[in-house]
Order: C-alpha cells, then sequence, then structure tokens
C-alpha cells in the first residue's frame, strides 16, 4: 500500500512527566503539520494497573525528577500536583495508567483527528491541576470542551470494550518496540517506519526530521512517476 499521506504516531501515557514536558511541543507539530499529515496518539501503559503503589512509593523519586523536567523543558508543574509529591503521607492517589488509556479510547471515538490535544489536557489535568485520573471524574471538565456527551462517555469509560482497544494501544506501542515515552514514529508506508523521537526532544530538533523524511519521500516519490 502506497500512503497517501505519512501518519504521526505519538506514543505517550498521561502519567509519564517527561510526555508532559514534550507536550507543548507534540501540539505545536501537530498544529503545523496536521493539513498534510495525519496523527494518531497510543497510550503506553507505563503503570499497569496490576502494579499501581501508593504515590508514597515513588514520590521520593519525583521530587527530584520533575525539577529535571521543568529545568530542560520550560514546563511548570503545578500545586495542586506537587501536594500530593510533597505530602504522600496524606494523599490517596494509587497511580495507574488504564484509566486514561480507556479515556483516549472513548475521545477517539468522537475526535480521532484531535488526539494530541486531549493527550496535552490530559498531561495538564494531572500534573498542572493535581487531578486523579484513576477517577472517572477527573475527565468531567474535559467533556464540555470537546462537546462529548457525559452519560455515553462514562458508559464507554466502563466498558470492556473500550478496556479492550486501551490494552490494544498498549500492544501496539510493544510491537513498534516504544519502551520508553516519549516516542514519535512517522509511518510512510506500510513497512517502513522512523523513529524520531524518544524520549524529550525539542521543537526544533523534531521539525528537521520531519521535514528530512517528507523532502526524502518527495524525492522517491517523484522518482517513481518519472
Amino acid at each position: 500500500m502506497n500512503m497517501k499521506r505519512p501518519l504521526v504516531i505519538y506514543c505517550y501515557d498521561a502519567y509519564c512527566g517527561w510526555c508532559y514536558g514534550f507536550s507543548k511541543v507534540m501540539t505545536r507539530i501537530y498544529d503545523e503539520y496536521k493539513d498534510r499529515m495525519d496523527f494518531e496518539t497510543l497510550s503506553g501503559g507505563m503503570i499497569p494497573v496490576e502494579s499501581a503503589q501508593h504515590i508514597g512509593r515513588m514520590a521520593g523519586y519525583i521530587q527530584g525528577a520533575y525539577k529535571n523536567v521543568e529545568e530542560l523543558t520550560g514546563v511548570k508543574f503545578g500545586d495542586e500536583y506537587l501536594w500530593h509529591i510533597n505530602n504522600p503521607d496524606k494523599s490517596d492517589w494509587f497511580p495507574h495508567s488504564e484509566k486514561a488509556a480507556i479515556a483516549m479510547a472513548v475521545f477517539r471515538d468522537y475526535h480521532p483527528e484531535d488526539t494530541v490535544h486531549f493527550a496535552a489536557d490530559l498531561q495538564r489535568a494531572l500534573h498542572i491541576e493535581g487531578r486523579d485520573l484513576t477517577d472517572d471524574e477527573a475527565y468531567r471538565h474535559l467533556l464540555e470542551k470537546y462537546n462529548i456527551p457525559a452519560e455515553a462517555f462514562y458508559e464507554k469509560l466502563r466498558s470492556e470494550e473500550y478496556k479492550e482497544k486501551a490494552y490494544y494501544d498498549f500492544s501496539l506501542c510493544r510491537q513498534l518496540q516504544v519502551t520508553a515515552f516519549p516516542a514519535v514514529l512517522i509511518q510512510t508506508d506500510d513497512l517502513k517506519f522512523y523513529l524520531i523521537a524518544k524520549g524529550y526532544t525539542d521543537y526544533q530538533t523534531l521539525k528537521e526530521r520531519i521535514d528530512k523524511i517528507e523532502s526524502q519521500r518527495g524525492r522517491e516519490t517523484e522518482s517513481k512517476d518519472s
């Protein structure tokens, strides 16, 4: 199959701090290239639900790591999020990736073209607003923004069908050999994939890699047509 438009595949996890740091880069790339490339966002399943532990088990690590993310990427973590990190003995958080991945699968039904922005909104909800993404109510404020009917959304969020779709995302990330987040790939043909970001990547570097692949694809198309 000769794809008409390249497909940009964004592998992320809602609980990944580096993905939060990368979200402004990725949304800018999406806004710039969406008219000539297709975009797909896959949830990575970084924290399996069966491995969920109280936030106190990882708070010490995050207390140092979030400062590195801020320094390199320029984002800021919100006080509401940091309260749980700095007061883990008072927090009731047991983070896992499953619920946010199901929410992404549901969202894809309504706005398949806008998953990059929804991923950024989930990142903001957690890392700035301090919403618990394992709680169904953490998503309600986004439903009005995207004109999604609440009753239908929550029915799907609690369904086995959309849970299976979330786990299909996890398996696709593994098939693409993505072992860390964020990661971005471009698919230009059935079997042709390019890994263009592994971990945080700045906008200019990512743009240059995309433009190089786009230019190469253009030359290949010209040579086939001539």
